[in-house]
C-alpha cells in the first residue's frame, strides 16, 4: 500500500494532510524518516506519525443495543447516528447491517465487512429477525386469530405488489406479539401490523438469525462479536 494511502487508513489524517506530514519529517519507516507519498509499505514495515505507532484497522462485526432516537444512517441528520455511539478507530466506516428506524430499539449490527452484510441481509437467506411490539390496540379473540392468519399467508402492503414473505405471529398478551420475519421491508412491522387494523407504540428487535441481543448490553452500549457469532452467518 502506497505510504501517503496508508497514513489516511490508519489515522485522521486526508491524503492531502497526510502528504504534508510527510514533507514535514513527521512519518517514519522502520525507523528512518520518509517524505515520500509513494513509497509502499507492507505487514513487515513499521510506522510512526510523530513517533506514534500505526496499524491497519480490521474488519470489526459489532453488536449494539440500539435506544430510540437513533438513526442507522451515514449522514448526519436530525438525531444521533448509531456509528457515533461506536467507540472504535475509524468507526465511520461501520455500516448498518439492515436498519431500524429511529423509534426503534434493539439488537442493530454494523460492520465494515461487506460480504459478511451481504450473507446476513441477502434475501435468499432468508435471515430470520425477532421483534417484540407494543400495540395501541388490544388484539385478541377473533382478530387475533385472523392477523396469526395473515400474517402467515402473507399481506399485502399499501404500495407494493408482492405479499409479504409468511411470518410468525405469537402474542404474549393483548397488546404485547412477538413477530418473526424473514425480510426487511421499510417499517415491515409496523405496516403489518397497520394492515390488520392495529398500530405499533413501541417496536424492540431481540434477535438477527442465530445472534440474540446480549442481556448484558444496556441501550447505548455494544461490543465486538466473538469468532463463532460472525462464523454463524
Amino acid at each position: 500500500m502506497r505510504l501517503d494511502r496508508f497514513l489516511a487508513e490508519t489515522t485522521e489524517l486526508t491524503r492531502g494532510l497526510a502528504r504534508k506530514a510527510l514533507g514535514r519529517g513527521e512519518v517514519r519507516v522502520n525507523g528512518e524518516v520518509e517524505k515520500r507519498g509513494a513509497r509502499h509499505v507492507g505487514q513487515a514495515d513499521r510506522v510512526t506519525w510523530n513517533d506514534a505507532p500505526l496499524a491497519l484497522v480490521g474488519v470489526r462485526h459489532i453488536m449494539l443495543h440500539k435506544p430510540a432516537g437513533v438513526e442507522c444512517t451515514a449522514r448526519r441528520g436530525l438525531y444521533p447516528r448509531a456509528v457515533d455511539l461506536i467507540d472504535l478507530p475509524k468507526a465511520e466506516r461501520l455500516q448498518p447491517v439492515g436498519r431500524l428506524d429511529v423509534e426503534t430499539t434493539g439488537l442493530l449490527l454494523l460492520t465494515d465487512d461487506g460480504q459478511w452484510s451481504h450473507r446476513v441481509t441477502s434475501p435468499r437467506r432468508a435471515c430470520a429477525k425477532v421483534y417484540l411490539a407494543t400495540l395501541a390496540r388490544p388484539l385478541e379473540g377473533d382478530a387475533a386469530d385472523a392477523a396469526k392468519a395473515a400474517f402467515a399467508e402473507g399481506i399485502r402492503l399499501e404500495g407494493e405488489e408482492a405479499p409479504t414473505r409468511p411470518a410468525d405471529l405469537t402474542l404474549l398478551d393483548a397488546r404485547h406479539a412477538r413477530l418473526t420475519i424473514t425480510e426487511g421491508r421499510y417499517h415491515q412491522v409496523r405496516r403489518m401490523f397497520a394492515a390488520v387494523g392495529n398500530h405499533v407504540e413501541a417496536l424492540h428487535r431481540e434477535s438477527v438469525g442465530p445472534l440474540v441481543l446480549d442481556a448484558d448490553l444496556a441501550p447505548g452500549e455494544w461490543r465486538e462479536l466473538d469468532d463463532a457469532e460472525v462464523a454463524a452467518f
